[in-house]
């Protein structure tokens, strides 16, 4: 029974949470966070989620991906991830470069330092990408930017996790051949999804392959989404999400990577079936239906189950708290400066976005979360190599970066849609960094 009980504080807490953002304009992710940490520090949550609670936070997050890659156009987001590459590499060794020096400066520890530049380096782009749509800019070309960047940093922080914790824990077994295998496993998901987008999904293509061999016209992915005259598309299409994101998860990433992949492939064509149980058949719009379904379990009552679990991960020890309060200012104004300036910059000179997206994407790529508690886990409970401090000066940092995302999109919206503008002077010019509406 307990854990329908704290299943019950977390969707009253939801219930709230929807009610407060409908109230006040800030997106509801802001007050999942924030109802997390409050249920954690006054003992109604337990610090240690049970393991139901995490399955079903895990299937959420899952849910939240695949209904935003379920949004997505394939070709735009192969198109964003050609301008995304230097904000991938930019938005990650800036922050992991700010969080190394600060925490060796405090602690004057490399291995500490190290694990503390590892957990500030990848981006929570769930977080971000929930913050845009309840914005409504989730359909955005700097919102590609942010998930395709946020999706190459996670492929660069896999690698580096890889490579230098085997370093930081003072384990001998890395090798050329260790990392080069990481990176092998990377090239073949990715491979394995592209062969699922031309061979096996699809019912009809361009190939010549399909023309040859007419039969395979009969076995792609539609014919699976319209069992039972499409009756069963929002089961069957969730189905491929779980199956691609345990693939994900055997390759090496984070299962909520391999959800969004499944959503960007599953194209709105695989839904065109028609009603055969009507004495003159009509066209069901299946896909509309499917869509409905996934955003409600994915924004509604099941995902935010990820967020409010996310909250609990901050406890608040008042004595601790006090001793990190100038590493905390420190690490938190130093990965919001770098991170915004870095992916910003990265995003108008190497992508060639606009003054107004480029900063969208530096605020979109502040938050911090799976990865980084991964990290922690390692460091601190695993290997005991970060100590007490060091431990809630990262989470403390990573619930400040995380809350400062919903507010800073928000903030930054009314300029990134012309509605307010903002010029800067560089060199005697003035040079806008809202858009420009004409």
């Amino acid at each position: 029974m307990h854990d329908m009980f704290f299943l019950t504080i977390i969707w009253s807490g939801v219930y709230l949470s929807h009610f407060l953002a409908a109230r006040t304009k800030l997106t509801p992710v802001l007050y999942f966070l924030a109802f997390g940490s409050t249920m954690v520090n006054m003992g109604v949550l337990p610090q240690e989620s049970t393991e139901f609670i995490r399955g079903f936070s895990e299937i959420g997050i899952i849910l939240i991906m695949f209904a935003l890659g379920f949004e997505e156009d394939t070709q735009r987001f192969i198109k964003g991830i050609k301008r995304s590459w230097g904000i991938a590499l930019f938005g990650a060794l800036a922050p992991f470069v700010a969080a190394y020096s600060i925490s060796f400066y405090f602690w004057q520890d490399a291995k500490l330092a190290l694990m503390c530049g590892l957990a500030m380096t990848a981006t929570a782009v769930s977080l971000t990408m929930v913050s845009l749509k309840s914005e409504k800019l989730q359909g955005t070309a700097a919102a590609t930017g942010i998930m395709t960047s946020a999706i190459l940093d996670d492929i660069a922080s896999l690698v580096a996790v890889a490579i230098l914790v085997p370093l930081a824990t003072g384990e001998s077994d890395i090798s050329a051949l260790s990392i080069l295998g990481v990176i092998g496993k990377a090239i073949a998901f990715f491979f394995f999804i592209v062969m699922l987008e031309v061979l096996i999904f699809p019912h009809d293509s361009k190939l010549s392959l399909f023309h040859k061999i007419p039969i395979l016209r009969n076995f792609g992915v539609k014919h699976f989404i319209s069992f039972g005259d499409g009756s069963q598309s929002a089961l069957a299409v969730l189905l491929i999400a779980l199956v691609i994101s345990m693939i994900a998860f055997e390759f090496g990433f984070h299962p909520a990577v391999g959800a969004y992949m499944a959503g960007l492939i599953v194209k709105q064509d695989y839904f065109r079936v028609r009603d055969t149980s009507e004495v003159e058949p009509s066209t069901v719009d299946r896909y509309t239906q499917t869509r409905e379904v996934v955003d409600s379990v994915a924004f509604s009552w099941i995902g935010p189950v990820f967020f409010v679990e996310l909250g609990t991960k901050i406890v608040l020890d008042p004595s601790i708290l006090v001793n990190v309060i100038p590493q905390v200012i420190a690490l938190t104004v130093a990965i919001f400066v770098v991170q915004i300036l870095s992916a910003a910059l990265a995003a108008r000179f190497t992508g060639n976005y606009a003054w107004h997206e480029s900063i969208l994407i530096g605020l979109g790529m502040l938050g911090r979360a799976e990865l980084a508690f991964v990290v922690m886990d390692i460091g601190y409970v695993q290997n005991s190599i970060l100590t007490t401090d060091a431990f809630y000066t990262l989470m403390v940092t990573a619930f400040m970066l995380n809350v400062a995302v919903p507010i800073s999109i928000k903030l930054w919206k009314p300029y990134f849609e012309g509605s307010k503008s903002l010029k800067i002077s560089l060199g005697g010019k003035l040079h806008s960094l809202s858009k420009e509406l004409h």
